[in-house]
C-alpha cells in the first residue's frame, strides 16, 4: 500500500528541485537518504525531510509491515505561487524578479506492488488497480522485442566524375 506526502510553497525554482527529484526517482527509500543527505544543493534538505514524513505515513498505514522493500514509486516536482518583485535598472526602469516556488509530491511504496490505470466507462475516471506480483512478471516477458530495422548501405561517388544532362 502506497503512502504519500507532500511539500508545498518551498521557495526555490521548480527547474532545481526537478534535479535533485531526477536522482532519487525510483531508489530504494535507504539509498535515496544517502543521496539526498550527501548532495550539496539547498533543496536537499527539504527532500530529504519529505521522504522521511512519506516514510512515517507508510508505516502508519502499515502496521508491523517491513520498511526495507520501500522504494520512491513517484515524486513530481510542480511550480507554485510566483512572488514577482523589482529591481531597480538603467534610466529609471525597472526590471521584475520572479522568485519562484514549487509544491513537490512524493509517493513510496513496496517494491512488489504494480499498479496499473483502469479508465470507468460510465463517468469517465481513471483509477488505479494493483495487480498481482505474478500477472505483472507475466506481463513484462510477454510483450514483444522491437527490432531496428537495417540501415541503407551509401552509395560513394567516385572522385573526378560529373553529372552531365
Amino acid at each position: 500500500m502506497e503512502a504519500v506526502a507532500k511539500l508545498n510553497n518551498y521557495p526555490t525554482s521548480p527547474r532545481k528541485m526537478r534535479l535533485l527529484a531526477d536522482l532519487i526517482r525510483g531508489l530504494k527509500v535507504d539509498k535515496a537518504l544517502a543521496v539526498l543527505e550527501h548532495n550539496p544543493k539547498h533543496p536537499a534538505v527539504p527532500l530529504r525531510k519529505l521522504v522521511l514524513s512519506a516514510i512515517s505515513n507508510w508505516k502508519a498505514k502499515n502496521e508491523g509491515a517491513d520498511e526495507t522493500a520501500l522504494l520512491v514509486k513517484t515524486i513530481m516536482v510542480d511550480g507554485a505561487r510566483v512572488i514577482k518583485r523589482m529591481r531597480p535598472a538603467p534610466q529609471g526602469r525597472g526590471y521584475r524578479v520572479r522568485k519562484r516556488s514549487n509544491h513537490v509530491t512524493l509517493t513510496v511504496d513496496t517494491i512488489g506492488t504494480a499498479t496499473k490505470l483502469v479508465k470507468n466507462q460510465k463517468n469517465n475516471q481513471v483509477s488505479t488497480v494493483e495487480i498481482p506480483e505474478e500477472k505483472a512478471a507475466a506481463k513484462k516477458e510477454a510483450a514483444p522485442k522491437k527490432v531496428a530495422a537495417p540501415k541503407k548501405a551509401a552509395v560513394k561517388k567516385e572522385p573526378g566524375t560529373k553529372k552531365t544532362k
